[in-house]
């Protein structure tokens, strides 16, 4: 096909030197400032000069194959992407699932522009590779990897996915008030929040949890547990985990129904007893929230589109 009728979306963000930029005006400013603190700037001028050499060869390549739009992270969550184009991400991994998300099915390849700086689970490919692996994701002849994810919809329509995991609680170190229900089970809680986690964010937050639960519980603690603090569960899994933070038990609320798994055919359904400070938010982004307060029912369970990543 010819490359003016392929499109790619090429994501993008904007680094540590950048954000400094725009918040403190010149780059002499922000270099006063790193500093100021004792830190070193020229790691910071350094990381966007590698970050920028990436993006531009990176748009240089694609350019070859396809009409290439690039998009900043921030306009993302409101962007259209159009049903058949490839997505590039130049990222970390965050920037990979936080992309993946408003997705529908469309291929992502993930892309770490500074191999030296950072890991990368979703970042399989370097900025050399896109020569090769663009034209076989553009013909499908690349290996792709499902990725489920989690969905959250309110009783009045809204809706919010999760590549990584769900936060379900206050908005400030309160008191999440809240009931829960699961299977034919239904408690009242008091606790920081519930946790919904994916495959693909079974090893990030949700690990963390469970390493806390299990240093505490000792070495008789459940197998279930052990295997899942140590490996996750797979990024294809048709099923989801709760767990409930810090649950209070008192004589208005109960701490039985804080752990547990959520099947395909199932949902976790809370309501909320929050007056005006519950909020549910994705994969860490706490400004791309819901709001989840007094008398609202969210349900919980597995979104109907997958992610989809290529290898």
């Amino acid at each position: 096909m010819d490359a003016l009728q392929q499109r790619i979306v090429l994501v993008t963000r904007r680094t540590r030197l950048e954000d400094l930029v725009a918040r403190l005006n010149t780059v002499e400013q922000a270099r006063f400032y790193v500093e100021h603190l004792g830190a070193d700037f020229s790691d910071y001028a350094a990381e966007q000069a590698t970050y920028q050499h990436a993006v531009a060869t990176a748009e240089a390549t694609l350019a070859r194959f396809a009409r290439v739009q690039r998009l900043d992270r921030s306009l993302v969550p409101n962007f259209l992407f159009p049903p058949d184009c490839l997505v590039v991400v130049i990222g970390q991994d965050g920037l990979v699932a936080n992309t993946l998300k408003y997705l529908d099915g469309q291929p992502v390849i993930g892309v770490n522009p500074d191999p030296k700086r950072w890991d990368g689970v979703l970042l399989p490919f370097e900025v050399q590779n896109l020569r090769h692996i663009v034209p076989e994701a553009q013909a499908g002849r690349r290996p792709t990897r499902a990725i489920r994810m989690a969905r959250a919809t309110l009783s009045d329509g809204q809706q919010l996915h999760a590549v990584n995991d769900l936060f379900i609680g206050p908005r400030t170190h309160v008191s999440a008030r809240y009931t829960i229900e699961l299977g034919g089970a239904r408690e009242a809680h008091s606790s920081s929040g519930v946790i919904v986690s994916t495959g693909l964010g079974s090893t990030g937050w949700f690990r963390s949890l469970l390493t806390g639960a299990l240093g505490m519980a000792g070495p008789a603690s459940a197998d279930e547990l052990k295997a899942l603090q140590q490996a996750g569960f797979p990024w294809e899994s048709n099923y989801l985990y709760f767990t409930v933070r810090e649950p209070f038990p008192s004589r208005s609320s109960q701490a039985g129904l804080v752990f547990g798994r959520i099947e395909q055919d199932q949902s976790l359904r809370l309501t909320s007893l929050m007056p005006d400070y519950g909020v549910i938010f994705s994969d860490g982004i706490e400004r791309d929230f819901l709001e989840f307060n007094s008398g609202m029912e969210a349900r919980i369970d597995m979104a109907a589109r997958s992610g989809v990543l290529v290898n």
